[in-house]
């Protein structure tokens, strides 16, 4: 059984981030999170991948190759126009076994497989749905379900008190590949608007069961920090990369930290990252590796990507800063998201 993710998504709500790179790309805890994803996936047993590309798809397909860096197999869907969910899926057919796994790669989670597998092939529907439960449904797509775990329908955006459930679509989804033949060819498709509801209709046998685990949707810039804070908290297992010193600070390789910093724990410190003379680092920061820090600098509530430079005395408070971006001497932000922009050759 191989597994498509989805990566072909614009990512608008995380722009500036994502307005050089697809979304799942996007850094978490100082690694490409498709790579945390398909490192996941291999320890579950995962070794043949397929992923669904349109937005940049060279910065993907040049950063995993054919995928035996990481020790797996990868092939590529590329999708000329934007087909939603369930249009990606169909486009990536001629790639998928008969019975595969698709998921959304920009939803960060540490799943276990193994569960959903058991439950799918227990009740011999078609279609198989991740859930989970969040504490107001009112922005998702909310199922309502019968006791044996069949979706009766999708309510669309409800409101909290006429909700027939909190759980929603995971992005998650174990299907039989017959199921791909109800979905139109090379037109954008709607998998919850569409897709499951005619399934549904046809009795095909649409089933979900809860997944067990951290499960977050780094879709705005908000949730993407919150995602960085609940990795330092240890909510997930998914990994931090660095020496773990035991009291929230993780530190890369081949650092150089003046004695007279001060680290703020939680903090997360990159690869050859230097910190001059009374930076005050932390709490919740995220330096990328190569990243340097001026003397007297300050940052708090921060995540600098690779390549960063903050010079002497300058302040950064709740900043995203993207690849390669320097901040001038005694300059203070707050709330910055800042992002370099590529200008495309005619």
């Amino acid at each position: 059984m191989n597994v498509l993710l989805l990566a072909g998504g614009l990512g608008t709500r995380l722009r500036p981030m994502t307005e050089n790179m697809p979304k799942p790309m996007a850094p978490i805890m100082n690694r490409p999170w498709l790579e945390h994803l398909i490192l996941h996936l291999k320890e579950q047993g995962v070794q043949r991948f397929v992923i669904a590309l349109k937005h940049y798809p060279e910065k993907i397909k040049t950063y995993f190759g054919d995928g035996s860096r990481l020790g797996v197999s990868i092939q590529y869907a590329l999708e000329d126009k934007l087909l939603g969910t369930a249009g990606a899926i169909k486009n990536a057919e001629p790639f998928l076994d008969e019975q595969f796994i698709a998921m959304n790669a920009d939803i960060v989670h540490d799943i276990e497989l193994k569960p959903l597998l058991d439950f799918h092939r227990s009740h011999g529907g078609k279609v198989t749905i991740g859930l989970t439960e969040v504490e107001d449904p009112s922005a998702y797509g909310v199922v309502e379900q019968d006791d044996t775990g069949r979706i009766l329908r999708f309510v669309e955006k409800p409101r909290l008190d006429e909700a027939p459930s909190r759980r929603i679509n995971a992005g998650i989804y174990i299907m039989d590949k017959r199921v791909l033949a109800s979905i139109p060819s090379d037109r954008e498709v709607s998998i919850e608007r569409e897709t499951f509801p005619q399934l549904i209709r046809e009795d095909a046998g649409v089933f979900g069961t809860t997944i067990q685990g951290y499960w977050a949707d780094m879709g705005t810039k908000e949730r993407y920090r919150n995602i960085h804070w609940d990795l330092m908290s240890g909510t997930s297992r998914i990994h931090i990369p660095g020496q773990a010193q035991g009291n929230g600070i993780w530190i890369g390789k081949d650092c150089k930290i003046a004695s007279s910093a001060l680290l703020v724990p939680p903090v997360v410190i990159g690869d050859h990252v230097h910190i001059g003379a009374r930076a005050v680092i932390g709490p919740h920061v995220v330096l990328g590796n190569q990243c340097t820090i001026g003397p007297n600098a300050r940052l708090s509530e921060t995540i600098l990507w690779d390549d960063c430079r903050v010079n002497e005395g300058a302040h950064l408070t709740n900043c995203i800063f993207g690849y390669g971006l320097e901040l001038g001497s005694r300059h203070i932000l707050h709330e910055a998201v800042m992002n370099r922009v590529e200008v495309m050759q005619a």
